[in-house]
């Protein structure tokens, strides 16, 4: 389908998402959301196996667009952020694995899509924000997905004050997972994209499905949730095939996606 704010391409096993409004530094405008939902909802249920989140111009996001926010009523300011939060739990859904290619700022909002994403790679020059906490209104939402990469401390600095982190900050704190230098940052993701994706997509599926129904349990509830959630993958072709190629000392041929 064509789109206004965004653009989508499909080379090889992976669906690049790419944010496309650079005169609005990639703000996300209701309608930019509502197109990054159908395309991350087309790719889930695609048989790529990972999704680049991608964005042209001189930053990666620059969060919410005040223009859509500025006057809302309180319901409209509901929907709006209804809208955000489907589309970051939708990040986490997909079956296949995202990675954020983080180019310049990724602000509030636009921080949050980092923090969504499985996996992240920036470049040297980005940062990131969440500079609500030094204005007029803290950013409530993006400190959710904040606060499961870099811990409670470091996420209350970062809302609190407003200031941005630079990437080796990023890095350290576990908002990314690599730093390299802007030339050659879409290697790099494809290279830790393709290390992520190897194996069986239904495994890989399952893991990803199972690591976030589990993070925020107590330890108990989740080794019975992992348990079973092993336990039942045994049982998978896939499962099975992972076990016997290792045991045959041969290639595996995955059978399922």
């Amino acid at each position: 389908m064509g789109y206004e704010h965004i653009t989508t391409e499909r080379e090889g096993s992976y669906t690049t998402i790419t944010m496309n409004r650079p005169e609005r530094r990639n703000a996300l405008s209701l309608a930019h959301m509502r197109e990054l939902i159908t395309a991350f909802r087309d790719a889930g249920d695609s048989d790529a196996r990972g999704i680049i989140l991608a964005a042209n111009g001189p930053v990666f996001s620059a969060g919410h667009d005040f223009a859509d926010m500025s006057g809302a009523s309180l319901p409209e300011m509901r929907r709006l952020l209804q809208t955000c939060t489907e589309l970051m739990t939708l990040m986490q859904q997909a079956p296949q694995v995202v990675i954020a290619r983080v180019h310049g700022l990724a602000t509030a909002a636009g921080c949050q899509l980092v923090a969504s994403a499985d996996l992240a790679v920036c470049s040297e020059n980005a940062s990131f924000a969440v500079p609500g906490g030094k204005g007029g209104l803290y950013c409530h939402t993006p400190v959710v997905a904040l606060s499961r990469n870099v811990g409670r401390k470091r996420a209350l600095e970062m809302s609190l004050t407003g200031d941005p982190i630079d990437a080796a900050t990023a890095l350290d704190w576990g908002l990314v997972n690599r730093v390299v230098p802007l030339e050659e940052l879409e290697a790099a993701t494809l290279d830790l994209l393709a290390r992520a994706t190897r194996g069986s997509a239904l495994s890989k599926s399952l893991g990803k499905a199972s690591f976030y129904a589990q993070i925020d349990m107590d330890q108990p509830k989740a080794y019975a949730y992992a348990v079973e959630m092993m336990a039942s993958a045994s049982q998978t072709a896939d499962g099975q095939e992972g076990m016997n190629s290792f045991l045959e000392k041969r290639p595996a041929a995955w059978k399922e996606r």
